[in-house]
């Protein structure tokens, strides 16, 4: 008769393997110095194939675009959060990215056997999750949320840039370029500037 240890170890692969929906999960936003940190989760359907999935950094712009409304189209459900300036500023940039993909997944129509997660660090959930370096070039669905994460902030920076032409937020998306670093010294911050990023704080103080 096998021992319970033995059982123990046999079911725990067969556990984290079982059929399931999967859900791929990243982020867009947290090196700017403005603006939320947005991420996406995504469940792809296996009989709806989406063809061109990429890191959507290696993606042209229309691309994206493109890609986007198709995985909102094809998808079996996908959800897209953010956390705010404030949660960055309060919590940190890290916790604030964890924060934004566990509202992703929490707010997935279908709840996901497993979580897969671009990166090295998990946000908490209350599913199995493994997080994978670079997983937005080798597994589709964290591709797909990388696009829709991407996608999704690059339009809040067009929204912001509107408001604030000055700044230049429709070429450098926040990153702290020269331009967006002069522009930051010329004409202060703005409410959606991350206090408690150094060159937002230098200008501050």
């Amino acid at each position: 008769m096998r021992s319970k240890k033995f059982l123990r170890a046999e079911q725990a692969p067969l556990i984290w393997d079982a059929p399931g929906l999967v859900a791929g999960v990243d982020e867009a936003g947290r090196g700017p110095l403005a603006g939320p940190v947005v991420a996406a989760a995504v469940i792809l359907d296996d009989q709806n194939p989406i063809y061109g999935l990429a890191d959507s950094k290696k993606l042209t712009p229309l691309k994206r675009e493109r890609l986007y409304d198709e995985i909102r189209a094809k998808a079996l459900c996908c959800c897209i959060a953010e956390a705010t300036v404030e949660e960055i500023d309060t919590l940190n940039i890290l916790q604030a990215t964890m924060l934004a993909m566990r509202r992703a997944v929490e707010g997935l129509r279908l709840k996901p056997h497993k979580v897969l997660v671009d990166g090295n660090r998990l946000p908490v959930l209350d599913v199995l999750a493994e997080a994978i370096v670079k997983g937005d070039s080798k597994v589709p669905a964290i591709s797909a949320a990388s696009i829709l994460a991407k996608v999704h902030r690059d339009r809040w920076c067009m929204q912001l840039h509107a408001e604030y032409p000055l700044y230049g937020f429709d070429s450098h998306k926040g990153y702290g370029t020269a331009a967006h670093l002069l522009a930051l010294q010329t004409h202060g911050a703005t409410p959606w500037h991350r206090t408690t990023f150094s060159p937002v704080t230098k200008v501050l103080t």
